[in-house]
């Protein structure tokens, strides 16, 4: 035990003193990050290479104990397997992060860093198993799923002062409880540096900070933890496991999982940054900095206890801690109201979200139908049908020398004055007209869809009228 604190310690002190002194550098080579009214809200430009203090500390807090605690030196080097391990994979996240803070790299670039230390932390023995085994062809692919999501997931929460350092400070604390109540020393010894090195650097970074993590200290500790949890599971029996580690860092972990959710309803890239994170969500409502950061640290606070209980209990009283923070862990996501999570809600509510699946079905096959036929003739009883199922009140065509008209049963209490029309020009004298009732609740998304393939299938069949339009 006297190891551990001799490591709190050394790394506590480290980075108490190293900070400064990484604030002072990063002002005078100009690595400083600048406000833009937008995301970076400071007010004035802040040093962005914390994470040097950081994997400055956690390495010398080792160099210190092997060099002058002699007998305590011995035990620590007889434990130091895992960190040896682990060292040349860190390096090269954190050597990704350092360039993206010196010469901005592409989220492709930094990503490709970060399967490359995952690769390397696979290959050295960091794998997700389950009882014991670890010739699942599965475990590759989420091990590096799982380090690489940890990893990203701290670069996203470090948009606020000591929010990710906070939260990573929680976690460590978190897998090193778990690690010494499995007697797991080894991994003891692995993560308590890593919690003095937080402890000394929050000291700047809380609210106001004088210097930011930066992607070399978020990626790093994104990543440790990751391996970290991944270490303290690897004695359950059960994939369950995982539910430790993952409730210890539920604030990053949960934060990814919505950042990726909203940009795909979005139709927007993954990795654009935006300023709809949780930490962005809170202080939109009006809360400060510091209340923010406090909230989220009682959130991460509550899932590493979940996690522990979940570990000390078993899968009997540890799933129900489970699914009770889950559920928790909901209602605190309505509270911030997404609206991206409030329409798919009410679409799916409402029976909207079917409708729209259904039509679209429905479209796809008569497009598939259209495109099997071998003229116009055979064309109009599959568009008669689509016409029908799709509401319009009439379709006529016009092919060649041959006029194709139906009109469909209309409600008794609608005219045509409560109709639209369009005429679809395919060539010279060929045309198609179709009416539809107005405020149909599948208008625009799925009629024009429907017009669009109608237009270009219909050109399909008569191939010399290319250069059509709608009309």
């Amino acid at each position: 035990m006297n190891v551990l604190c001799y490591l709190l310690v050394c790394s506590f002190f480290a980075a108490t003193l190293l900070t400064p002194l990484c604030t002072k550098a990063a002002c005078r080579l100009g690595l400083v990050d600048r406000p833009d009214g937008h995301r970076k809200l400071h007010h004035n430009p802040i040093p962005r290479v914390g994470g040097i203090a950081i994997a400055l500390a956690y390495t010398l807090s080792f160099s210190i104990l092997l060099i002058f605690a002699h007998r305590d030196g011995r035990i620590v080097a007889d434990n130091m397997s895992l960190v040896w391990r682990l060292f040349p994979a860190a390096g090269i996240v954190f050597a990704t992060g350092l360039l993206d803070d010196l010469i901005t790299l592409t989220s492709w670039q930094k990503l490709l860093g970060n399967f490359a230390g995952a690769a390397w932390a696979y290959w050295a023995g960091v794998r997700i198993v389950v009882g014991g085994h670890t010739s699942h062809w599965w475990s590759l692919p989420l091990t590096l799923l799982w380090l690489a999501a940890c990893t990203n997931a701290f670069n996203l929460i470090d948009g606020l002062d000591g929010l990710a350092a906070g939260i990573g400070f929680l976690a460590t604390l978190t897998i090193l409880l778990g690690g010494l109540i499995q007697g797991n020393f080894a991994l003891a010894v692995a993560t308590i540096p890593l919690a003095g090195a937080l402890i000394g650097f929050l000291r700047y970074n809380l609210n106001p900070a004088s210097i930011f993590l930066g992607d070399c200290g978020s990626l790093l500790i994104g990543f440790l933890l990751g391996c970290f949890g991944v270490i303290w599971s690897q004695k359950s029996a059960t994939l369950l496991g995982m539910a430790a580690p993952l409730l210890a860092m539920t604030v990053p972990v949960l934060d990814v999982a919505l950042s990726i959710a909203r940009r795909y309803m979005r139709q927007q890239p993954i990795f654009k940054a935006d300023t709809g994170h949780v930490h962005h969500r809170l202080l939109a409502m009006g809360l400060g900095p510091r209340h923010v950061a406090l909230i989220l640290y009682a959130v991460g606070g509550l899932g590493a206890a979940c996690s522990l209980l979940q570990g000390l209990t078993g899968v009997r009283f540890g799933g129900a801690a489970i699914v009770l923070f889950s559920v928790v862990v909901w209602f605190g996501v309505r509270r911030l109201k997404y609206v991206e999570f409030g329409v798919a809600h009410r679409m799916l509510k409402t029976g909207e979200f079917r409708r729209l699946l259904k039509a679209n079905i429905r479209l796809q096959m008569f497009q598939e139908a259209v495109a099997r036929s071998a003229s116009g003739e055979e064309c109009w009883p599959i568009i008669q049908e689509a016409c029908r199922d799709f509401g319009f009140t009439s379709v006529q065509l016009h092919v060649g020398n041959q006029w194709f008209e139906e009109t469909f049963v209309r409600h008794p209490r609608r005219s045509d004055d409560d109709d639209w029309s369009v005429r679809i020009e395919l060539s010279r004298g060929d045309y198609a007209i179709v009416r539809h009732a107005v405020n149909s609740p599948l208008e625009g998304m799925i009629i024009l869809p429907f017009l669009e393939a109608m237009h270009g299938l219909l050109l399909e069949k008569r191939p010399e009228t290319s250069g059509a339009a709608v009309g």
